[in-house]
């Protein structure tokens, strides 16, 4: 089982996904630009054991490959991404209500500094890139806060700069969960309450950076995908409910009233983008630190960000694929059998979605619908002999099953993400979106006929593969398993 940090470092190590790095590495551009080529060739987690001016090790490069992310959901490591999509939508069709359990003893309350005694700089904060405009603690966490009406508890993902000993700014992007939330602090004159966790159960830090619904909690859609309730424990200091494994929080008050300059960073588009202006800075709320807890020997964990694909991109493509599948179920659109938003498109920006089509217009329901999910800018259509993410194949579906004027929809009035640089910065909350339908037409009464093998060959070759000295493939597993069938046994067996 994965509750914390440490068994997910642990759970890599077994199945040789860790590398750890014993050579001393600068925070200050040395340890991102490892930590990017090593992601830009495929490499391992990486942790970080000697980084200069701290004693704590840094994880990097936790979520680059889908084999990690499934280690994070407790599956196989060779699980694809749109089959843990699959899971994960499962998991939440019986609801996303596990409530959190709240304990008493916490391992994260084993060193506490308050007031004075709180020094933002002995953590190992990388700058990343030559262009940003300082350090940032806070690039694979999230952010507790709680509505002051209905006591509704949110976490969120939004990034952090180290500002001095006691001070960060976070950049929360207009319409966040967070966002709306502080509105109605200010509106009474109040500072928000608010905690920075790094590095908890992982899967804290990949359901925190998903959509999951206003007024619904995080905790309780992170235990309806463990299976078991989160561990946490009350504040005495804010009176957030925190989770009580993770390795490092800070917790203090976020203020309104008190701007100061943040940015820019290299976003997860690959650019300096925002909606601030050409400089990319812009004037973010102050969170004052007034309590740091930390567990003993503690893991700092931080993400690169910039150009896909990295934990970014992984996070939200494996957590975008779901909720969008969730989505399409929900409305009770029938023959989903595949969403796939690709980590290359930032894990935000396109996404291919599987059909098997029953009526008339069943395709473009599903584009409508799928269209609407937010930051989406294109969505792909393909019938069910089709993966998802079959690229090859979704590419083959382009060519032959798609006619541009027949196929196409352009939806003039989306909600866009402010930090996608194709857009023109006086208005990036509004963007066209396209509908990309490679289905074959369901109302055609004479479809393509379409060069097929013959499955009693496809069987009998497959029993023999290992006689041709060719490697086994996924392909091949799946014909040996399905080949037990009736037809193929023995009569009476």
């Amino acid at each position: 089982m994965i509750d914390d940090l440490r068994d997910f470092i642990a759970a890599c190590d077994r199945h040789g996904l860790l590398h750890r790095i014993d050579a001393p590495v600068d925070w200050n551009l040395e340890l991102s630009h490892i930590a990017t080529l090593n992601e830009d060739a495929g490499g391992p987690a990486l942790l970080f054991e000697r980084v200069r001016g701290s004693a704590l090790p840094v994880l990097a490069s936790a979520f680059t490959t889908s084999r990690r992310m499934a280690v994070c959901l407790e599956e196989d490591p060779d699980t694809t991404i749109c089959e843990l999509a699959r899971k994960w939508k499962t998991r939440l069709a019986g609801g996303s209500d596990v409530l959190p359990r709240v304990v008493k003893d916490a391992p994260v309350l084993s060193n506490v500094a308050v007031g004075e005694a709180v020094d933002l700089l002995k953590f190992p904060s990388p700058h990343f890139y030559p262009g940003d405009g300082g350090r940032y603690i806070g690039t694979a966490h999230y952010l507790v806060c709680r509505d002051p009406d209905s006591d509704w508890i949110n976490l969120g993902t939004y990034r952090v700069q180290l500002q001095g000993r006691n001070l960060v700014t976070v950049m929360i992007a207009r319409g966040k969960d967070a966002e709306i939330i502080y509105r109605k602090y200010a509106a009474r004159g109040q500072k928000m309450p608010v905690a920075i966790v790094i590095g908890a159960d992982p899967l804290h830090f990949l359901v925190s950076s998903t959509h999951v619904g206003t007024g619904v909690s995080e905790y309780g859609v992170i235990g309806a995908l463990r299976g078991r309730p989160v561990e946490v424990f009350e504040s005495d200091l804010t009176g957030l409910m925190l989770p009580a494994k993770a390795e490092i929080i800070l917790e203090g008050w976020l203020d309104l009233d008190d701007l100061r300059e943040e940015g820019p960073l290299g976003e997860f588009t690959g650019y300096y983008s925002s909606a601030k202006g050409t400089s990319g800075v812009g004037m973010e709320p102050t969170i004052t630190i007034e309590r740091v807890l930390h567990r003993d020997d503690p893991v700092f964990w931080i993400s690169t960000i910039g150009k896909p694909v990295n934990d970014c991109h992984m996070i939200q493509a494996i957590n975008r694929s779901a909720m969008l599948w969730h989505e399409l179920e929900t409305r009770k659109i029938p023959g989903i059998s595949g969403v796939y938003v690709l980590p290359e498109s930032c894990g935000w920006f396109w996404a291919v979605v599987s059909i098997r089509q029953m009526y008339p217009g069943h395709s473009n329901l599903v584009g409508l619908t799928a269209i609407a999910h937010y930051g989406l800018k294109g969505v792909i259509l393909v019938d069910d002999d089709i993966a998802a993410d079959d690229l090859g194949r979704v590419w083959w579906a382009l060519s032959v099953r798609f006619d541009p004027k027949r196929s196409i929809q352009i939806i003039d009035r989306g909600r866009a993400s402010a930090l996608d640089p194709s857009l023109d910065r006086s208005s990036r909350y509004i963007m066209s979106k396209v509908i990309m339908d490679a289905c074959i037409p369901f109302e055609w009464d004479v479809k393509p006929r379409e060069v097929t093998l013959d499955a009693t060959t496809l069987r009998s070759v497959a029993r023999r593969w290992s006689e041709f000295g060719l490697p086994a493939t996924s392909a091949i597993e799946r014909l040996l398993a399905a080949g037990d069938t009736a037809e193929d046994r023995p009569e009476g067996s």
